[in-house]
């Protein structure tokens, strides 16, 4: 499990033992941030907030929120009326996708606390099954939120830019290639990602991320204006 910032340094250095290709990156990347945040449902509703928006706009509805109701508690976030939502500043979607999570935290059909220790697979298809959450929201649960060591989100925009500007690829890699290749890094690709992302931004000087600290990849749709990450 990824839980210290020992951790991303010793993953750093099997990536760069196991590739060589990386060295240069590693190097470019400048300090590589651990990111962890609140495992459980309040890092989940986290994430879904930051989706699509920016990242002032992500602290300032997940600060409203978190004061408004305990983002943990699967009771707290069904008890809530939709003036409440509107009052934080939650997106319907949003709404639907966070009240769609707390039910099944309730009733056990999403047991987020065992998902840390479920392969990459089993725990992706549990996340995906509740409607709302997407492949690029489950991964990202996993990496930030649960810490899991193996995940590289390959949909995920920066990413593909990152890879392809690292490796030297004359076109942006499509999802299933940047997959491919991040098999190469396995059973480091969380920290692996976390170093594209790095790069990703030292190399555009944009800011790639949002949400609350520890920052968190922003969405694909957002992105498409500002050139990073994708989601669902």
């Amino acid at each position: 499990m990824i839980r210290s910032q020992a951790d991303i340094e010793a993953g750093l250095a099997a990536l760069a033992s196991t590739d060589p290709r990386l060295s240069p990156v590693i190097e470019r990347a400048g300090p590589v941030p651990l990111r962890r945040i609140e495992p459980g449902l309040a890092g989940l509703a986290r994430i879904v907030t930051g989706q699509q928006v920016s990242r002032a706009s992500a602290d300032a509805i997940f600060g409203r929120f978190r004061t408004a109701l305990d983002p943990g508690s699967p009771e707290a976030i069904l008890a809530a009326d939709d003036a409440l939502w509107r009052q934080v500043g939650m997106s319907r979607g949003k709404q639907r996708t966070l009240v769609a999570a707390a039910a099944a935290v309730q009733s056990g059909a999403l047991p987020l606390g065992q998902i840390d220790a479920a392969a990459p697979d089993t725990a992706i298809a549990a996340m995906v099954a509740v409607p709302g959450i997407g492949i690029w929201t489950a991964e990202c649960f996993l990496l930030f939120a649960a810490g899991h060591p193996d995940i590289f989100p390959s949909g995920d925009l920066a990413l593909q830019i990152g890879v392809g500007h690292a490796l030297g690829h004359p076109a942006r890699p499509k999802a299933r290639h940047v997959a491919e290749i991040a098999r190469e890094w396995s059973p480091h690709r969380s920290v692996a990602a976390r170093l594209i992302w790095a790069y990703y931004a030292a190399v555009t000087r944009r800011d790639a991320v949002l949400a609350n600290e520890p920052d968190l990849p922003v969405g694909e749709a957002a992105a498409a204006a500002a050139s990073p990450p994708g989601t669902e």
